[in-house]
């Protein structure tokens, strides 16, 4: 049972391309699932054909019983019923025992964004200085909302994926992902000073890769650019909570707002499905109903 688990697992990462933290996440859930058929107190289970429906409901019924939030017992069947998809669909099992399973409902919560005025004050924040940190500071933050980026894509970021010329940016080039990214002449802009007047004070070795270096030479890390975010927010007195993501959300409304189509957006922002990039329409509806 577990060799199934790790081969599922490798999967997602594999063909799949799923990020690490997603697959952790979907290991952290199925080891849970895993415990309870382990730690069961009435049955003995061997292999996953095994499994009933009636198994699955009772663990269901046990962690709704924990008072987990909506959202985690949704994601938790969610990991269970990929799983299960992914047996049936190897000839590991008969037949998918999650497919009845009930997962709770839950109400999306629409995304938070910023103002265009927030913003502005926001990529203005680091530009009291022309430090080599203010410089990358500039470029990073201007870099995020000018392309709807994910915390992890720009941190991985390397010199090589620039392409000032041409006003590109590659994104995810080693994967099956790749999207090209078209980057808005100001974005060039502070990208060309950086390279230029700032990395280079940033970097230890001659052979670093990294677009953004911290103040070690090294990869600028998600824990790092989250500070970096919320020092700035807090110096342009920005009043909600600012994450990466946050820039994300706000180049999404903001474009959608702007004219662009939906499906355009879907594309930079890399998402699979549209009904994932649907959520800035209904947002943009309450914006509109609230004015």
């Amino acid at each position: 049972m577990e060799e199934q688990l790790a081969t599922f697992l490798d999967y997602l990462q594999t063909t799949r391309n799923y990020s690490d933290n997603t697959t952790a996440a979907y290991r952290n859930d199925l080891n849970q699932f895993y415990k309870f058929l382990h730690n069961h107190p009435t049955t003995t289970y061997e292999t996953w054909q095994e499994i009933d429906e009636a198994t699955v409901t009772e663990y269901v019924q046990g962690i709704t019983a924990k008072k987990y939030a909506s959202s985690t017992i949704a994601r938790k069947v969610a990991a269970i019923k990929s799983f299960f998809g992914f047996l049936n669909a190897h000839g590991h099992i008969t037949a998918d025992p999650s497919t009845d399973v009930d997962s709770p409902k839950i109400k999306k919560r629409l995304p938070k964004t910023l103002s265009t005025e927030e913003v502005e004050s926001l990529l203005a924040a680091p530009k009291d200085g022309d430090s080599p940190k203010n410089l990358r500071d500039i470029a990073l933050l201007q870099l995020l909302y000018a392309t709807g980026l994910r915390v992890t894509e720009l941190v991985s970021i390397t010199v090589a994926d620039i392409d000032l010329p041409k006003k590109h940016l590659y994104c995810d080039p080693e994967t099956s992902n790749e999207r090209i990214l078209p980057l808005d002449n100001q974005t060039v802009q502070v990208l060309t000073t950086y390279l230029h007047n700032g990395r280079p004070h940033l970097t230890k070795k001659p052979d670093a890769t990294p677009l953004f270096l911290n103040h070690r030479g090294q990869q600028l890390t998600r824990q790092g650019l989250w500070l970096i975010i919320k020092n700035y927010a807090k110096r342009a007195n920005i009043k909600s909570k600012v994450t990466p993501h946050t820039l994300r959300h706000s180049f999404a409304a903001h474009k959608l707002n702007n004219g662009s189509e939906l499906e355009d957006i879907q594309k930079l922002l890399g998402h699979a499905n549209i009904s994932t990039t649907q959520i800035y329409a209904q947002l943009a509806e309450e914006t509109n109903e609230d004015a």
